[in-house]
C-alpha cells in the first residue's frame, strides 16, 4: 500500500506528459462510482458544465427509458458493474479506465478511451484517482503544471503530515470514547473530503464521514465534543468560515486537524490535499494492526 502512494507522483507526471491531447464534452453526464464520481463532482464545483451522476442510481431511477447522445463513463478498473449498466443508455460516450481491455473500454458504443496510465493498483483508490482528477484537468483544458510537480516537491511533507495526524487520532481512539470522524471541505474539495472518507474507512475500518463543511454546520457539529473534524480549507470564498467553524467547534470540544495546499489555486489543490490523506489511511491502519484493505468485498465492486 505504501509503495502504491509513493508512485502517486510518477504516475501522474507519466499521464500528464504521456496522454495524448483530447477535449472533454460538456453539458452532459459523467457516470461513475465511488472514486470515479467524487472526481468529476470536483469539476462541477469548479464551475465546469457537466453532470456527475451516481451510475446506479442514474440507471434505476433517472434514464426513464431513453437513450442519451454522449456522456463520459468513469471506472478506474473498468469493471465496475453499476457503471456497465449505464454503458447501454448513450448512443456513444467517453471511457475512462485504467484499464485497456476491461468491458467498459471494450464496450461498442465506448466512443473514445481515456486510459489513465496509473499503473496496477491493489489498494484504495491513490494514483488512479489522482490520475482521474489529471484526465479531467487536460479535458477541459487546465494547465496544473504546478500542482503536478509539488506531487514530487512536497511529498515528503504530506507523507509527514499524514503520519502525525494518524497517531494523533490513533492516541484520541486509544484514550476517549469518540464521538464521530468528520473530513470536511468546500467547493471542489467537497470531492477531496468524499474521497478521503472512502479510503479512510476502507483502510482504517473506522466509520469517517466525509461532507461538505456548510453541511457539517447545518447540525453535524452538535456531535463536535470528543470528535474528531480534518478541514480541507483553500484560499476561496469559503476559507474564512472554515477557519472560523475549526474555531467554535474546538471550543465545545472537537479534535480538529487541516489540510491544506497553500500554493496552488483553490481548483488545483484537489491535486495536492488529497495525498495526505493516503499517508493518513496506510499509518492509521497499520497503528490500528489491520492487514487486509477488502474484507467485506473486493476491491471492485461487481453485482447481480
Amino acid at each position: 500500500m505504501l509503495s502504491e502512494i509513493k508512485e502517486m507522483p510518477e504516475r501522474a507526471k507519466y499521464f500528464f506528459e504521456q496522454s495524448p491531447a483530447y477535449q472533454l464534452p460538456t453539458g452532459v453526464p459523467y457516470i461513475g462510482m465511488g472514486s470515479s464520481l467524487f472526481a468529476p463532482l470536483a469539476f462541477k464545483y469548479m464551475g465546469i458544465d457537466i453532470y456527475p451522476e451516481m451510475a446506479s442510481e442514474f440507471n434505476n431511477y433517472l434514464q426513464r427509458g431513453k437513450k442519451y447522445s454522449n456522456g463520459v463513463l468513469l471506472s478506474q478498473s473498468g469493471r465496475s458493474t453499476e457503471v456497465l449498466w449505464c454503458a447501454d443508455l448513450f448512443e456513444k460516450f467517453t471511457a475512462i479506465t485504467n484499464t485497456a481491455n476491461s468491458p467498459l473500454a471494450k464496450f461498442a458504443t465506448a466512443d473514445s478511451i481515456i486510459l489513465l496510465m496509473a499503473d496496477e493498483e491493489k489498494y484504495s483508490s491513490s494514483k488512479t484517482y489522482i490520475n482521474t482528477l489529471l484526465a479531467l484537468f487536460k479535458g477541459f483544458g487546465m494547465d496544473v503544471t504546478h500542482a503536478v510537480q509539488l506531487l514530487f516537491d512536497n511529498e515528503s511533507k504530506y507523507q509527514q503530515q499524514g503520519k502525525e495526524i494518524a497517531g494523533a487520532i490513533y492516541t484520541l481512539i486509544k484514550n476517549k470514547n469518540l464521538n464521530g470522524l468528520y473530513i470536511t471541505g468546500s467547493g471542489p474539495n467537497i470531492a477531496t473530503a468524499l474521497q478521503a472518507a472512502l479510503i479512510m474507512s476502507e483502510s482504517t475500518k473506522l466509520n469517517f464521514n466525509g461532507m461538505a463543511m456548510p453541511q457539517y454546520d447545518h447540525g453535524p457539529k452538535e456531535t463536535a465534543k470528543n470528535s474528531v473534524v480534518i478541514n480541507i480549507a483553500a484560499q476561496g470564498k469559503s476559507y474564512d468560515r472554515t477557519m472560523q467553524l475549526a474555531e467554535t467547534i474546538t471550543k465545545a470540544g472537537a479534535t480538529v486537524f487541516t489540510i491544506e495546499e497553500p500554493a496552488v489555486s483553490e481548483n488545483e489543490s484537489v491535486i495536492n490535499n488529497i495525498v495526505p490523506f493516503n499517508y493518513m489511511a496506510y499509518y492509521l491502519s497499520e497503528l490500528l494492526q489491520i492487514n487486509d484493505v477488502f474484507l467485506v468485498g473486493d476491491k471492485v465492486t461487481e453485482v447481480n
